[in-house]
């Protein structure tokens, strides 16, 4: 077997449970399976299975190896897709789950309808973690670190959280000049709406004592209403960089602190392994890869 055969039965292993269950799903021996496992064990230099004469189970290692192959898999299968579709138009209806975001993902939306006007698509909108195939989602657009190595993924582009103000709120309470400065003044707060917490803001390497001495003059779990209160002079916004840009581009917002609160964040497309990868789908995750990025800058 190849590399990519190792890989794939790797996978294949992971979700069947047992070298037979997998050997029954691609047509060879329980034999043959141990031994590609045994084979890709030696060759990247880790063990993936802890093993006994009853079941098998993932290591820490094998875990990550994993997250990585079915990247691979899911990279593989869409270009697959991509080429052998590219005389068929996708169509029929896709269900979409994204976070409550702004305009401009909206418009790359419409985009994509315009550019494939056969598929009808079924939007969600929410910031809470969605269960997909609980809930019949095809595919999710989800911010931040993944955790469920199950799922297939695609890292669609990166955004930054910037600290902003209204230039009339900082006539009257000051520009902070440093990241203790914020402790003094009014603070615009999101609350998470999965784990109920207020977020932290971006804020160096001391950002868990300086984050809990933060005011919060207002919470909310919409950056619609923080951005707001921040064009009315309310208070300093932690905002999503698609959310604040086009406001600092007019002069409506102020970034602040830009050098002391580096910071990045991924969007990716998520969606359920299995076989197959749907050409709607495929189209999709593609478009959102090439569109997406530009609008979150």
């Amino acid at each position: 077997m190849n590399k990519l055969d190792g890989i794939s039965v790797f996978v294949q292993v992971s979700d069947s449970g047992s070298y037979a269950a997998a050997g029954r799903v691609l047509g060879v021996s329980a034999s043959a399976i141990g031994k590609a496992i045994v084979r890709l064990e030696e060759r990247i230099g880790i063990r993936l299975f802890h093993r006994n004469n009853r079941s098998i189970g993932l290591t820490p290692e094998g875990a990550v190896f994993l997250a990585h192959c079915r990247r691979i898999m899911a990279e593989l299968a869409a270009a697959e897709v991509s080429f052998s579709s590219a005389h068929a138009q996708p169509s029929g209806k896709l269900r979409v789950s994204a976070p409550v975001v702004s305009e401009g993902w909206n418009r790359v939306f419409l985009q994509f309808m315009n550019r494939f006007p056969e598929i009808d698509l079924d939007i969600s909108y929410t910031n809470r973690i969605v269960d997909l195939v609980e809930e019949g989602f095809d595919v999710v657009l989800r911010i931040g670190p993944l955790q469920d190595s199950r799922l297939l993924t695609r890292r669609l582009g990166v955004f930054s959280l910037r600290l902003v103000a209204a230039p009339d709120y900082l006539a009257r309470h000051g520009t902070p000049q440093t990241i203790e400065d914020l402790l003094g003044h009014a603070c615009l707060r999101n609350r998470n709406v999965s784990s109920r917490r207020i977020d932290n803001w971006p804020l160096g390497p001391d950002h868990a004592h300086v984050n809990a001495g933060l005011s919060n003059k207002l919470v909310a779990d919409h950056y619609a209403m923080l951005l707001m209160a921040a064009l009315d002079g309310v208070g300093i916004a932690c905002l999503p960089s698609f959310w604040a840009d086009e406001h600092i581009d007019r002069g409506t917002l102020r970034h602040l602190l830009a050098e002391q609160t580096p910071n990045q964040r991924a969007v990716s497309a998520v969606w359920p392994g299995g076989p197959g990868f749907p050409v709607k789908l495929a189209a999709f995750v593609d478009f959102m890869a090439q569109n997406l990025p530009t609008m979150l800058r």
